[in-house]
C-alpha cells in the first residue's frame, strides 16, 4: 500500500510547533501490519530556508514542485508577514496552491495558516476558523469567508482548518479518523499522548477578566455523565452532581467546554456510537439503546445531522476489524 503523500508548506515566520505537527501525529498512524499511512515531507517556495518563531531557520530538501503530487497540502501558522498584515500571499504559492486544490488534493492549514490559504482565494464563500486572538483582523482582511473562531476546526471537505497551535493536533487526528477509523486515530492519539478528540470549542480558551478555580468545575460531573450515556441524564441531575444551581451550572458548564450540556451530551453520544459501528457487532437498534438515543430514529438523526452520513453508511465504509470493544457501560 503506497502510504497517502503529505506536502508541508512552511513560509517565513511559521511556527516552530505547527511545522513540527503533521510529521509528528500523521508519522504515528500505521495499519495493523504497522505499515505507516502517511508519508510526509517538508517544502518551501524555491527550497529556500525559512525563519520560525523560534529563533531557529528550517533547511526543506523540497520546494513547491512538492505539491504537485501531494495527496494532501498542510499549510502551518505564521507569525508576521504579507498574508497576515495585509491579506496578500507570493503569487507563486497562491499559484501553486490553487493548483493543488484543482487537481484535487486536500488543503489544510493549522492556526494562521488560514491567512494565507485565504490570501490565496481557497476559503472564499467557505466556513473556516483560526486562532481566536487573530479572528477581527481575519474579518477584516477577508470578509467573504464565513469565519467561525468558536470551534477547534472546520471540515469543508476539500479544504479544512484549523484554530490556534496545538487545534493542529485535533485536525490531524480527525483527518487519520476520517481516512481510517477510530481504532487507528485513537491508537496515534496515545502515542501522542494527547486525547483522541477534545470536547467543545476554542472558546473555552479565550480569554476572560474572571479565572475559574478548580472548586467551581464541572469535569467531574462530565465524567460521571459519560460513565452514564446509557441513561437519560436530565440538567437537574448534572447540577445536583456538580452541588450546584441549574442556572450556576449551565453557566460554567458553558465558560469550559464552549457548549450547552445538552449539546455536549449530544457529541458524546454521537462519538460513542461511532466508536461502537467501528469497533462492534451490534445492532443499530443496539447501539441506539448503549449510546443513549433510545430509538434507532433518533440515532439517524442526529449522527446524520453532526456526521453526516446514516449510521450503516458510516459502518460500511469505516468498520474494521479491531478488537472487540465492550459497549459502556
Amino acid at each position: 500500500m503506497t502510504p497517502h503523500r503529505i506536502a508541508v508548506l512552511a513560509l517565513d515566520g511559521v511556527v516552530g510547533l505547527d511545522l513540527g505537527t503533521p510529521a509528528q501525529v500523521f508519522g504515528t498512524a500505521r495499519d495493523g501490519d504497522l505499515t505507516p499511512l502517511y508519508a510526509v515531507a517538508t517544502c518551501t517556495p524555491g527550497a529556500r530556508p525559512v525563519r520560525t518563531t523560534a529563533g531557529y531557520q528550517v533547511l526543506p530538501d523540497h520546494g513547491l514542485e512538492l505539491l504537485d503530487s501531494a495527496d494532501t497540502v498542510i499549510v502551518p501558522g505564521i507569525h508576521g508577514g504579507p498574508p497576515l498584515t495585509d491579506g496578500t500571499l507570493d503569487p507563486a504559492v497562491a499559484a501553486a496552491l490553487r493548483a493543488a486544490h484543482e487537481r484535487g488534493a486536500r488543503i489544510m492549514s493549522i492556526c494562521t495558516g488560514a491567512f494565507v490559504l485565504a490570501a490565496a482565494g481557497l476559503l472564499d464563500d467557505r466556513r473556516a476558523t483560526t486562532h481566536w486572538a487573530y479572528a477581527d483582523r481575519f474579518r477584516r482582511l477577508h470578509p467573504g469567508v464565513d469565519l467561525d473562531p468558536d470551534v477547534l476546526f472546520v471540515d469543508g471537505g476539500g479544504v479544512l482548518t484549523s484554530a490556534g497551535v496545538a487545534a493542529g493536533i485535533d485536525l490531524c487526528l480527525h483527518v487519520i479518523r476520517t481516512d481510517h477509523g477510530s481504532a487507528v486515530a485513537n491508537r496515534s492519539a496515545r502515542r501522542c499522548v494527547v486525547p483522541p478528540w477534545r470536547e467543545g470549542g476554542q472558546a473555552q480558551y479565550i480569554e476572560r477578566p474572571v479565572p475559574r478555580t478548580a472548586e467551581t468545575g464541572t469535569a467531574a460531573t462530565r465524567e460521571w455523565a459519560r460513565q452514564r450515556l446509557h441513561e437519560p441524564v436530565a440538567l437537574r441531575e448534572l447540577a445536583a452532581h456538580a452541588r450546584m444551581s441549574v442556572r450556576t451550572f449551565t453557566r460554567h458548564f458553558r465558560s469550559e467546554t464552549g457548549l450547552s450540556p445538552a449539546q455536549w451530551l449530544l457529541q458524546q453520544r454521537t462519538e460513542h456510537a461511532r466508536l461502537l459501528l467501528e469497533t462492534t457487532d451490534l445492532t443499530v437498534d443496539q447501539i441506539a439503546r448503549h449510546a443513549g438515543f433510545g430509538t434507532t430514529a433518533a440515532l439517524r438523526q442526529h449522527f446524520h445531522s453532526r456526521v453526516g452520513v446514516a449510521p450503516t453508511a458510516y459502518r460500511r465504509t469505516f468498520r474494521r476489524a479491531p478488537d472487540p470493544v465492550a459497549p459502556r457501560p
